[in-house]
C-alpha cells in the first residue's frame, strides 16, 4: 500500500497570483492565469528559493534569521474559507491578492486542516506538498485596511483556522486556472502521544 493515498477529493483552481515585491504595508499578489512551479518555487516570487530565513513561526526551533529549508514557497487558500473570513469581518468579499495568496481552490471542505505532508496534484503532474496550516498574520490585515478602513484589524481573529496552508513544490509543472488539483493524504493514523 502506498504511503500517500489518493482521495476522492479534488478542487478547482479559481485564482492564481504571485507576490513579487514585499511592501509591509500593502501585501499584494499579482494575478496570473498560470503558475510555472519549479523546485525553488515560483519564478519572481518573494517567497521562492530553496531556503529562507527563519521567522517567528519557528522561533522555538531556530534563532530568527537562521537559514532553513523553504517549506513556505506557496500560500494556498480555499474560496470557501476566504468567504467565511470575509463574512466574519463584515465584508462582502476579500481579494485573495490582499492575503499574498498563490492559489485559491474551490471544493475541499475544511481545507486549512488537511494533514501536513498531503499532496495536491495538477493535471500536468505539478505537485505541491502541504507543510502546515498558515497562521493569520499582520500583513494581510494591513493590506485589507488600505481598501476597507477600520476593518483590517478584524482579519487575524476572523482568519484563525481558515487561513489556508503553506506548501512547497514536490514536482515541477504548470498549474492553470480551471485545473482540478487532486488531494493525496498520508496513509497513517493520527498521532496519539498518550498511547
Amino acid at each position: 500500500m502506498p504511503a500517500l493515498k489518493p482521495t476522492d477529493h479534488s478542487a478547482e483552481v479559481i485564482w492564481l497570483g504571485v507576490v513579487t515585491t514585499m511592501d509591509r504595508q500593502a501585501l499584494l499578489s499579482e494575478t496570473r492565469d498560470a503558475l510555472d512551479l519549479r523546485f525553488d518555487g515560483i519564478d519572481g516570487s518573494v517567497h521562492g528559493g530553496w531556503t529562507r530565513e527563519s521567522c517567528t513561526r519557528v522561533k522555538s526551533q531556530y534563532p530568527k534569521g537562521t537559514e532553513i529549508r523553504n517549506e513556505r514557497q506557496l500560500s494556498i487558500i480555499s474560496e470557501e474559507e476566504l468567504a467565511q473570513i470575509a463574512a466574519k469581518m463584515g465584508l462582502d468579499s476579500i481579494d485573495p491578492a490582499r492575503l499574498g495568496a498563490n492559489i485559491v481552490l474551490r471544493g475541499i471542505a475544511d481545507f486549512s486542516h488537511v494533514p501536513p505532508s498531503s499532496r495536491l496534484q495538477a493535471p500536468s503532474g505539478a505537485t505541491v506538498t502541504v507543510d502546515m496550516q498558515n497562521r493569520p498574520c499582520q500583513f494581510p490585515a494591513k493590506s485589507i485596511e488600505t481598501v476597507a478602513p477600520g476593518l483590517g484589524k478584524g482579519f487575524k481573529p476572523a482568519a484563525e483556522g481558515r487561513r489556508g496552508v503553506t506548501a512547497w513544490v514536490a514536482r515541477e509543472g504548470l498549474v492553470k486556472l480551471g485545473d482540478q488539483m487532486r488531494l493525496h493524504i498520508p496513509d497513517q493514523r493520527a498521532w496519539r502521544p498518550e498511547a
